[in-house]
């Protein structure tokens, strides 16, 4: 799975910067000298940094085949990305990143099956989106009271739902 970890702005100088406008939780990792960046349109990279620093709140980015500003400003509107296989997981046990999560098989403790999680929500409080077989989707808190197991080996998730949970919005 290909996770988007920023998109390419303006171009920033006549040395070939671009301003990112970043979309990862961890942009020194995703924007080190030397990480090679897959692209949106693909035909553009892949892209390998050069050096990132940080200017007036942004962050500046060069990459090795951009030389110039007319090479730089060809970038902008470009999305990066990096394939989820190079994200090493949480060191925390009780964290997860959404790719982990997603496609999961989601079930009572008494085994039955509730459905997948088709997407995360990140508002107020974190959500699990769960497709059911007939296409209906449950909305479940992730906290540890509802969500008591996450087995991203077994691929699978226990819910503990209070009575009713299952039935909102049918």
């Amino acid at each position: 799975m290909r996770l988007v970890v920023g998109r390419i702005g303006r171009a920033h100088g006549i040395r070939g910067d671009v301003a990112v406008e970043v979309r990862t939780d961890d942009p020194a990792a995703r924007f080190a000298p030397g990480a090679v960046l897959l692209t949106e349109p693909a035909t553009v990279g892949p892209l390998t940094v050069k050096s990132a620093r940080e200017h007036t709140g942004r962050l500046l980015v060069r990459f090795e085949s951009v030389r110039d500003r007319t090479a730089a400003e060809g970038l902008r509107g470009v999305t990066l990305l990096v394939d989820s296989a190079e994200i090493p997981p949480v060191e925390d046990p009780d964290e997860f990143h959404d790719h982990e999560l997603l496609g999961l098989r989601v079930l009572t403790p008494d085994g039955t099956d509730v459905g997948v999680v088709e997407d995360i929500l990140h508002n107020a409080q974190d959500l699990l989106v769960i497709t059911d077989a007939s296409g209906d989707e449950i909305l479940v808190p992730f906290v540890r009271a509802l969500v008591p197991e996450v087995d991203t080996e077994a691929g699978r998730i226990v819910i503990d739902p209070p009575p009713g949970l299952l039935d909102l919005g049918r």
